[in-house]
């Protein structure tokens, strides 16, 4: 079979099927008596063996050693391939993303989208200085041509923009930050941000990962309005304590006495507990909710696995609740079992008296 021919029923052309011989990947088995190229059907095999491979994404030297190594196997050439293919889909996915969000901030002209690139970049910088300029001028941007704005952008080293940095970015920016300036920067810019923040935070707290799920409650604590609000509450169901506590601490100073159960968690395993003292004191504001309060706090310090130190908080928050319920519960705790406990429910009906 003639070159001509070859190349119609292949699809090669025949510029590359003469490549492919310069390079020895095939070689045509004979020629004719004018001397032209002639492919048997091993050839023609060949050369689809050689097309099926590099459709895999190998190189041509790849394929000529897979071709004609006999002792070659694929497994580690596949394995290679895998990983090269996954390191390119992460690349053109980030700059999916980094396109996607330059798209979402609706740049006027090049100036703006180079502005926005110049600001995506400095968040995601190793340097904390940068990050932390970078959300101080996110922040700024989202309230253009103020005076605090441009103050604000000439201090962060980044010039001051028409166009706000998208929501996405932050968020993604603020679920990643460790470092306690930058992060309370980034919460800044978030609760400047406008719409879609909160949903996107709120599958920050679903996150596997226990330091995101912490940054996503924590930010949403400083977002205004309903729509976080919403997602607070919700998140007084969550498994993790410590988003529970995040969230009992800003609903409960809100007014909102769901929060009354995680903010007794918090003081029984002593993660903010003088926070959630004092939240549970300005919760306790009618007769009704003050003895609902000194129920919850007896309740647990009557459980038997209420250890003697959570025992001692519970006590002390009791101090910050109004009402005879409260005062009943400190004269039964003057005469405990728990020396300590006695002894501080005494001083406590003591100033109660007093006052």
């Amino acid at each position: 079979m003639l070159i001509g021919e070859v190349a119609r029923r292949s699809g090669v052309s025949a510029r590359m099927l003469r490549h492919y011989e310069s390079l020895g990947l095939v070689h045509p088995s004979g020629r004719t008596g004018s001397g032209y190229r002639e492919y048997s059907e091993e050839d023609i095999r060949r050369i689809f063996h050689i097309e099926s491979l590099r459709a895999l994404g190998l190189s041509l030297r790849e394929v000529k050693r897979a071709l004609d190594d006999a002792d070659f196997t694929p497994s580690a050439l596949v394995d290679d391939l895998i990983r090269r293919t996954r390191e390119r889909i992460a690349a053109e996915t980030e700059l999916l993303t980094r396109l996607r969000r330059i798209h979402a901030a609706d740049p006027a002209g090049w100036e703006d989208a180079l502005q926005v690139v110049t600001l995506l970049q400095a968040l995601g910088s190793k340097s904390v200085d940068v990050r932390q300029r970078a959300a101080l001028a996110s922040a700024s941007s989202a309230f253009p041509g103020s005076s605090a704005s441009s103050g604000s952008s000439a201090s962060s080293g980044f010039s001051a923009s028409e166009v706000p940095v998208p929501v996405e970015a932050l968020v993604e920016a603020a679920l990643g930050e460790s470092d306690p300036n930058v992060a309370g920067a980034l919460r800044w810019a978030l609760a400047r941000s406008g719409d879609g923040a909160p949903a996107l935070l709120a599958e920050g707290i679903g996150s596997p990962v226990a330091a995101v799920r912490e940054r996503a409650v924590r930010s949403l604590a400083v977002l205004p309005g309903d729509e976080a609000a919403g997602h607070l509450r919700d998140a007084l169901a969550h498994p993790d304590p410590v988003v529970r506590g995040h969230a009992a601490l800003v609903i409960g100073a809100r007014g909102d006495t769901d929060a009354v159960p995680a903010l007794v968690d918090l003081l029984e395993e002593g993660r903010n507990d003088t926070d959630a003292a004092d939240t549970l004191s300005v919760l306790a504001s009618d007769t009704a909710t003050a003895d609902r309060i000194a129920h919850r706090l007896v309740e647990r310090l009557a459980r038997s696995t209420t250890r003697a130190p959570a025992r001692g908080r519970l006590t002390q928050a009791l101090a910050g609740i109004p009402g005879t319920r409260a005062s009943q519960a400190l004269a039964e705790l003057s005469h405990d079992t728990d020396r300590a406990v006695a002894l501080t429910a005494t001083y406590l009906l003591q100033l109660r008296d007093a006052c």
